[in-house]
């Protein structure tokens, strides 16, 4: 197997990993709210989806690829999807706002995150970088 072959496996399979995490964790934590002023401020769903984010830009910049980003978004979606759709009384995203937000901000931010690591500059390691004098006297 190639080398950029061997990392593009290995970038998609921590991809499905870590999605997975995300689809979980981001649902326990997309309900969450605090009251402010009696007003119930929903701050869990954007907890998950900045969580969302951070694991796809992270992927994407570990992996040098745009790959396991879309696979994060594609299995976070489908998980997700998987969660939302059992019976009444197991469904742990409902189909009110807040549920709403979570399952469709997934794509959101995914398009947003694939469009973010398509503009990273992959060049060299920043170790092999040679800093250059600022002014020249």
């Amino acid at each position: 197997m190639k080398r950029g072959a061997a990392g593009t496996v290995r970038g998609i399979a921590a991809a499905v990993l870590a999605a997975l995490f995300v689809a979980e964790a981001g649902t326990a934590l997309h309900r969450q709210t605090v009251p402010v002023a009696g007003v119930e401020v929903p701050w869990g769903v954007a907890a998950a989806l900045l969580l969302l984010a951070s694991v796809q830009l992270w992927l994407g910049a570990w992996a040098r690829s745009i790959a396991p980003t879309a696979v994060a978004g594609v299995v976070s979606y489908a998980a997700v999807g998987v969660l939302s759709s059992a019976g009444p009384a197991k469904q742990l995203v409902l189909g009110d706002v807040v549920g709403n937000v979570w399952v469709f901000g997934i794509g959101a931010v995914t398009m947003l995150m694939l469009v973010v690591v398509s503009r990273l500059r992959f060049g060299r390691p920043a170790a092999a970088v040679v800093a250059e004098p600022l002014s020249r006297r």
